[in-house]
């Protein structure tokens, strides 16, 4: 295992998430039991298999440790399910704050129709599609940035496979079978990803083509989440901001812009055709 300090078993806490006092706590009990062991910092770490610098940030609660490093510190240090039981703890920090509500109700929806029009939806991304997204950041992130927004995005895809099932639509623009991002190889994969999500009974995958003349969704990207309660959530990206859309005049309004937009778009049976000739052709 990698003994970097930028190792994917922690990710980088912000210091203005209100979860920093959890993963503080979360440290310094990692700590009382790595001392109540009698290691002291670099043989411990040696045992983990990461830095020395990396198991100092993590108990001062500047780093969020991954579910792995919980496990492995329980078994070292002989704490009987008692460390693991932290994951529990640190499951709403693995989630960057500006995510953190649309995860919490993108798991709890019976319903998610979502557009996109620049890049693949977050739930249909591949892992190195996602990579890719995000070091093409700028400003950029830094490498531990990158990883915990990768995490992030990869566990909110747990709920295409949530049961009962929840039905799920997207409509997405032609351009985005054919934009090469993290390169052409990222790219087939990506589209592969996209034909076996497809196939699932739970989801519809509708490609929007580019020589459609006429499109509702010229406002930009947009989802539309119900609820298991009965009620209706809006969410909507620009490029500095995104919120959730709870008037529901507004969403109203998007309810029948997404309808419109299915209905321009290719059906999920020629939409399928038109990836696996991208596929095939890239």
């Amino acid at each position: 295992m990698s003994t970097d300090s930028t190792d994917e078993s922690s990710w980088e806490l912000d210091p203005e998430d209100e979860s920093g006092a959890v993963i503080a706590t979360v440290g310094r009990q990692l700590k009382m039991w790595r001392e109540a062991g009698g290691f002291d910092r670099p043989r411990f770490a040696t045992r983990m298999g990461y830095s020395a610098e990396l198991i100092y940030k993590i108990e001062r609660g500047t780093r969020i440790p991954r579910p792995e490093y919980l496990d492995k510190a329980d078994e070292i240090l002989g704490a009987g399910g008692k460390i693991s039981a932290m994951k529990v703890d640190v499951q709403k920090a693995r989630y960057p704050k500006q995510v953190r509500n649309l995860a919490k109700l993108e798991s709890s929806a019976v319903e998610l129709n979502a557009y996109g029009n620049h890049n693949m939806h977050g739930l249909l991304q591949t892992e190195a599609y996602a990579r890719a997204l995000y070091e093409m950041r700028r400003p950029s992130f830094t490498p531990d940035e990158v990883e915990r927004y990768v995490a992030a995005r990869l566990a909110r895809q747990e709920v295409l496979h949530r049961q009962p099932s929840p039905t799920i639509t997207f409509v997405l623009e032609q351009v985005l079978l054919e934009r090469p991002i993290g390169g052409r190889e990222v790219l087939r994969e990506q589209l592969e990803r996209l034909l076996d999500v497809g196939r699932m009974r739970n989801v519809e995958v509708q490609v929007m083509p580019t020589n459609c003349e006429d499109h509702a969704g010229m406002g930009g990207q947009l989802a539309v989440l119900k609820l298991g309660d009965g009620s209706t959530i809006g969410y909507v990206e620009s490029q500095l901001s995104s919120r959730l859309i709870t008037d529901p005049k507004s969403i109203q309004l998007l309810e029948l812009r997404y309808g419109i937009m299915r209905a321009q778009a290719l059906t999920p049976r020629e939409s399928r055709v038109i990836i696996e000739k991208t596929l095939g052709e890239t």
